[in-house]
């Protein structure tokens, strides 16, 4: 009898755990189906409109002026319509100018663009300082460029001749005449053009383009997209869907010398992507117009972006203006990245596979997980849209191979060299070799292990730190800090012989099954990334550039070195 309670008890547990997984995945594959089946942004050659079933506050149309629930708003300038007055409110009201003519010779006037009704709640008038907004019905004005608000009645009688100054986020915005002017500058065959109009704007002018991935993590990119766009002029907000990096990292080159700022929103595969990006800008000999690129967390592990202090993962809990504030405030530093070449055994004549690191390169079960859910994300890409689905797939795999054990006698089947030194494996089933703090979605394998003469980890240092791992189950004790990685060493250059055998490897999150080869990981080059300075705990300490006396890291002058 006790026998066929436990049965019960532990099929009741099984059943229950099944819900638990199975519920939220059916809810988000729901969710992205009803969102594949929404239509899209429709241009009419002013406007970018998209549709909502609901909008998030009380609004009214711009056109017949009535409450409505569900309709249509501009992604630029936030105009808003139901479906019967969408074409007309096209054709009576300008978007945003994304590049308009100056009315100034040479000059970079901008004037301000005032769209009636629906402004933020609790906003105030510029004029007055009372509330605006408040009476329900269309009123009042909000300005598309600098944000303000205004009241009807003060619009009339103060502001019908005022020029725009853009706002908070003045350094961060390209004016709408700014290439327009660019453009007469380059036909007239001007020198230094660039700098001649920059002194217009001011020293603390650094331009900032966005480029979002929209299929990273939660989706969130589509809604990052139109708030961006609305903060700043659209022309510096790039959908990575639409648009590949380098061509959108070409508007940097319009820009003055070493002034410009990136924001990508993406996980660390997006950033990566970026950054090999901007490798390619500096072969093409565009060094002087290299941006600092600040990250903002959208994937599933984000190990780069919490490294450098933007967390572990962004789920719009943070307002958009508050994300450019931070930008404004990000200190700059460098980040290492490594050239990793995977030569196959026995095929001398076929080119080396090479890739490049920012990470961390791995053999063994993390890889195996990363492979499997890659794998299968290819085949089913909807099911994969939340970070909350795909962690739950991650454990899934994970607890798979602490039973199949799929890479165990890793040792046997590997030889590793660091600086030319073969190193001795104990029983191992991973190697992991890291260039920054944090691995496996925000843990950390190297601080805190003990005696060891070894200098704390740090993603500019040269240094690549080398770890191994017993198999997945350990790896989830290492997860929540019950239990260490082996230390193996730190190292310039590290090589990984695999004699025999097949085993999965990967490179930030980029997994593939590899042969008998030989894996070597050299430093290439420097990339000038921006480090948020927030609310720190002491574990984050150490990781803070800004407490380092080197100041080479914080001097704007020497970011050029070792490009």
């Amino acid at each position: 009898m006790e026998d066929e309670a436990g049965g019960e008890r532990g099929l009741r547990l099984a059943l229950w755990t099944v819900c638990a997984v199975t519920i939220p995945v059916l809810i988000t594959l729901w969710c992205s189906v009803r969102r594949s089946r929404r239509t899209g942004p429709a241009k009419d050659g002013k406007h970018c409109w998209r549709d909502t079933d609901l909008f998030g506050r009380p609004t009214y149309c711009s056109v017949c002026e009535l409450h409505i629930l569900r309709g249509f708003y501009c992604l630029c300038c936030g105009l808003c319509a139901d479906e019967p007055c969408v074409w007309r409110a096209g054709r009576r009201y300008q978007c945003k100018e994304v590049m308009g003519r100056s009315e100034e010779p040479g000059g970079i006037g901008q004037s301000h663009h005032w769209v009636r009704g629906n402004v933020p709640l609790c906003s105030q008038c510029m004029v007055c300082g009372q509330q605006c907004g408040s009476q329900p019905k269309l009123c009042d004005y909000r300005c598309i460029w600098c944000q303000r608000t205004v009241h009807d009645d003060c619009m009339e009688e103060h502001l019908k001749t005022e020029n725009c100054d853009l706002g908070e986020f003045r350094n961060l915005i390209i004016p709408s005449n700014y290439l327009w002017t660019v453009k007469q500058l380059k036909r007239s065959k001007s020198q230094d053009f660039l700098k001649l109009i920059s002194s217009s704007m001011g020293s603390s002018w650094t331009p900032l383009i966005v480029l979002a991935n929209t299929r990273s993590g939660n989706n969130m990119g589509e809604d990052l997209v139109s708030e961006f766009k609305g903060l700043l002029n659209p022309l510096q907000v790039f959908d990575l869907s639409k648009t590949s990096p380098y061509k959108a990292l070409q508007l940097c080159t319009m820009l003055p010398a070493n002034a410009a700022k990136v924001l990508v929103c993406g996980g660390d595969g997006t950033v990566g992507w970026v950054l090999d990006a901007v490798d390619e800008m500096k072969i093409k000999g565009q060094e002087n117009f290299i941006p600092q690129v600040a990250v903002l967390p959208l994937g599933t592990g984000n190990d780069l972006a919490n490294t450098l202090g933007w967390g572990a993962g962004y789920a719009g809990e943070v307002p958009v203006e508050q994300i450019l504030r931070n930008v404004m405030e990000a200190d700059s530093v460098k980040l290492d990245r490594w050239k990793v070449q995977v030569t196959n055994k026995g095929y001398s004549l076929r080119k080396p596979k090479v890739l490049s690191m920012n990470n961390y390169f791995s053999i063994g079960p993390d890889a195996l997980m990363a492979l499997n859910f890659h794998t299968h994300r290819e085949k089913t890409p909807l099911l994969f849209s939340s970070r909350l689905v795909n962690k739950a797939v991650y454990l899934f795999y994970g607890t798979k191979d602490c039973l199949i054990q799929e890479c165990k006698d890793l040792d046997k089947k590997v030889e590793l060299e660091l600086d030319g030194e073969k190193i001795s494996l104990p029983n191992l089933e991973g190697i992991v070799v890291l260039n920054i703090g944090y691995w496996g979605g925000g843990c950390r394998l190297w601080e805190g292990m003990g005696d060891e003469p070894y200098p704390l980890s740090r993603h500019d240092d040269g240094l690549l730190e080398v770890v191994g791992v017993y198999g997945s189950f350990h790896c989830a004790q290492i997860q929540v800090k019950l239990a260490n990685p082996v230390r193996l060493g730190q190292a310039h250059t590290v090589r990984l012989i695999l004699k025999s055998s097949r085993m999965p490897m990967q490179v930030d999150g980029e997994p593939w099954a590899q042969g008998p080869c030989t894996v070597t990981i050299t430093h290439k080059t420097h990339a000038l990334m921006l480090y948020h300075v927030g609310e720190q705990t002491d574990d984050d300490e150490d990781d803070d550039p800004s407490s380092d006396s080197d100041q080479d890291l914080q001097d704007p002058v020497n970011r050029d070195v070792d490009m």
